[in-house]
């Protein structure tokens, strides 16, 4: 792997500006991206040659979503990431939580990822990454910028007091039906040791509505405890009906592309094809994306 200057710098600037938005110290910083504080230090003093192996650029830039790719989408003000970041902001304000279920594709990841780089102490959590126990505890210490090396006990304490001492942090876990039952019992701990001082934010598609329903279903323990102290309600956007669902998806993929100022008469040609699917179901961004990139290559 041999990564260029430019993309090198730019991943610097993005750490660099990350920085704005996370109260703690550079060293508490440097850590939520597997750096030493030295190596921080220096890249606030300009320097980038010789500090990071391409492996770690690669790793941070793909982290903070930096690319010199031209396809590097805008963000659009959809209705999904205008409840989403409303809810957030609720949940961080108040230190509250909520969980948010819905279709794939709507742009749900993408909306946290962007949020958790702008604004202030929004940390994000992805638990298909880190479906265990130990490794969920391990990431979210990365993320807020705890030391994720000793032993679990100390971890996990360490995270607690740490979310004491940041000004209103909010965790967003996203693929939250992916945690295993150990993880997930973890969220519970976490919200009774944070109570009034952290926001939580659970994200994912059905997969995490059956998994919690099923758990209360079958008094698992923890299952109705965690869905209490989450609001005891999923939230969620996409309409049941076929007909508005069909609207809703139009309008989600053309604010996207328009955003993105794709050539205005291919905009209905991609919403028409994500409309109508042979299995029945309707193509999100993500296949927007994918037919856009088809029709580059096509007239490129």
């Amino acid at each position: 792997m041999e990564l260029t200057t430019d993309f090198k710098n730019k991943v610097a600037q993005a750490l660099l500006e990350g920085k704005k938005q996370f109260s703690g110290s550079d060293a508490a910083y440097a850590r939520t991206h597997s750096i030493h504080t030295s190596v921080f230090s220096r890249l606030k003093g300009g320097e980038t040659t010789h500090l990071l192996s391409d492996q770690q650029w690669f790793s941070i830039g793909k982290r903070l979503g930096v690319t010199l790719n031209s396809r590097d989408w805008k963000t659009a003000p959809t209705q999904v990431f205008q409840m989403i970041e409303e809810e957030i902001v609720f949940c961080q304000t108040f230190a509250k939580a909520r969980i948010f279920v819905d279709d794939c594709g709507i742009g749900k990841t993408y909306t946290a990822k962007w949020l958790s780089r702008n604004r202030r102490n929004c940390f994000y959590v992805d638990a298909s990454q880190s479906k265990t126990k130990h490794r969920f505890i391990k990431a979210l210490a990365t993320a807020i910028g705890v030391d994720d090396k000793g032993k679990y006990a100390e971890i996990i304490s360490n995270v607690k007091y740490y979310l004491h001492v940041l000004p209103q942090p909010i965790i967003i876990i996203d693929e939250a039906g992916d945690l295993d039952y150990a993880a997930f019992l973890e969220i519970k701990e976490l919200w009774n040791a944070t109570e009034n001082v952290c926001g939580w934010y659970m994200m994912g598609a059905e997969g995490l509505r059956a998994k919690i329903e099923r758990g209360i279903n079958h008094r698992k323990v923890g299952y109705r405890e965690i869905f209490s102290r989450f609001s005891e309600k999923y939230s969620c956007i996409v309409p049941v009906d076929r007909l508005e669902k069909q609207k809703f998806y139009q309008k989600l993929i053309t604010d996207v592309l328009t955003v993105n100022s794709v050539q205005k008469e291919l905009i209905p040609k991609i919403v028409n094809k994500c409309l109508i699917q042979q299995d029945g179901n309707i193509g999100g961004l993500r296949r927007a994306e994918s037919l856009l990139i088809l029709n580059n290559m096509q007239n490129g």
